[in-house]
């Protein structure tokens, strides 16, 4: 009998990138699978069926690949949330923490309409400052936030408790320990 894969299976692990000590976890052979990316995009999205939902935002970069699968399967809207400067027009940024260094995302000051019902989506959430920056912007818009949601969390990193902190309801497909 053959064992059932769940999406933390179709996710490898890669040692020492981009730096020394860290286990970089790799989405990118979930998405080359068609059961195993079928399967993220239906359980990111399963939770917030039937909800009131006018937008979805992903986070650069794999967050688009995953919120425009899950605002098509919505039939809502998707909107991207960018690293500074790739955005053409007029635009507003928020400044974050990384794990190591700054950093500067940016949104269209026209994709989200104040009241209008938004999901973010991502592929990982570690310390939660990029998730954070794309609340902040969400919220600077007007937009209400119905969840968060994430392939993999990495509760060591402290992430989830962040975003949780900041009155939000976290969704994870998946967890690792370590770095």
């Amino acid at each position: 009998m053959q064992k059932t894969r769940s999406v933390k299976d179709y996710i490898r692990t890669i040692v020492d990138f981009p730096h020394e000590g860290i286990l970089f976890r790799d989405v990118t052979t979930l998405f080359a699978d068609p059961r195993g990316f079928r399967m993220a995009i239906d359980q990111l999205l399963h939770p917030f069926a039937g909800e009131d939902i006018d937008k979805v935002v992903g986070l650069e970069a794999r967050g688009f690949i995953l919120g425009g699968a899950v605002a098509h399967q919505l039939s809502v809207g998707f909107v991207p949330i960018r690293k500074k400067g790739k955005l053409p027009g007029a635009v507003i940024a928020e400044e974050y923490q990384l794990e190591y260094g700054e950093a500067v995302v940016e949104v269209h000051d026209d994709a989200i309409e104040a009241g209008e019902k938004v999901l973010l989506v991502d592929d990982l959430l570690a310390t939660g400052g990029t998730a954070e920056a794309g609340i902040k912007l969400i919220e600077r818009l007007g937009g209400q936030i119905v969840g968060c949601a994430f392939v993999v969390d990495l509760p060591d990193l402290g992430g989830r408790k962040r975003i949780e902190a900041l009155g939000m309801d976290v969704l994870s497909l998946c967890e690792f320990e370590g770095l």
